[in-house]
């Protein structure tokens, strides 16, 4: 059991190299001997644990995704015991925003994998065929809205949580840039929130979203 663990810190110790270079000068250009230098350790060893290059990036992002799932399943319970559908949907939306150190590094990496998805085959290929898991996840929780009473049953629960997702998504954007305060942000998320879920006892009211520009700020 220790020596598996010892293994899972040095893959996290590389994974960590990679998200450093990635934040600092991009990855378009990285080498395995790069990320060896920066992590500590031989290029050699680092092939053992991740083999390629390419096998390298895609496994760094594998655990900073693992590293997200486990803190926004903290901030959702975070919610209580039954926040209801529309919090749980503007908990989830809410992890695509930079709104503290810990999102906003993590969005940093992402930012810096875009343009390897989009100019590296290999790694485009598997941007390309991703499942649409967070949308799925939107989508199925509209539909449970639906069924409580809380959403209106013509609402296109599909296409609105791929809406939804892609508004979170380009906010990020404008976030990080600086170009799009956090509370703006909270604010555009909630106006949307507000087209397609009745108001409910879950509903954020003032003084949620004053905590929020809070944590945002």
């Amino acid at each position: 059991m220790p020596r598996q663990v010892d293994h899972d810190q040095r893959r996290r110790q590389i994974a960590a190299a990679v998200w450093r270079l990635a934040t600092t000068g991009g990855l378009e250009h990285v080498t395995l001997r790069q990320v060896a230098a920066e992590a500590g350790v031989s290029a050699r060893l680092l092939q053992y644990y991740f083999g390629t290059r390419d096998q390298l990036l895609l496994g760094a992002l594998e655990i900073l995704n693992a590293d997200a799932e486990q803190r926004a399943r903290q901030r959702l319970a975070a919610l209580g015991e039954a926040p209801g559908v529309r919090a749980i949907v503007r908990g989830v939306l809410l992890e695509l925003l930079p709104l503290d150190e810990e999102r906003r590094n993590r969005h940093l990496v992402y930012a810096a994998y875009f343009v390897p998805f989009l100019t590296e085959p290999a790694l485009a290929a598997v941007a390309r065929d991703a499942p649409h898991g967070l949308e799925n996840l939107v989508a199925d929780l509209i539909r449970q809205g639906q069924e409580l009473g809380q959403v209106p049953a013509h609402v296109d629960a599909t296409a609105e949580a791929a809406f939804l997702v892609a508004g979170a998504d380009g906010l990020q954007s404008s976030v990080l840039l600086g170009q799009c305060p956090g509370d703006r942000a909270l604010a555009l998320i909630d106006h949307q929130l507000d087209r397609i879920f009745t108001r409910t006892a879950d509903q954020p009211g003032t003084e949620d979203r004053a905590g929020l520009r809070d944590e945002s700020g």
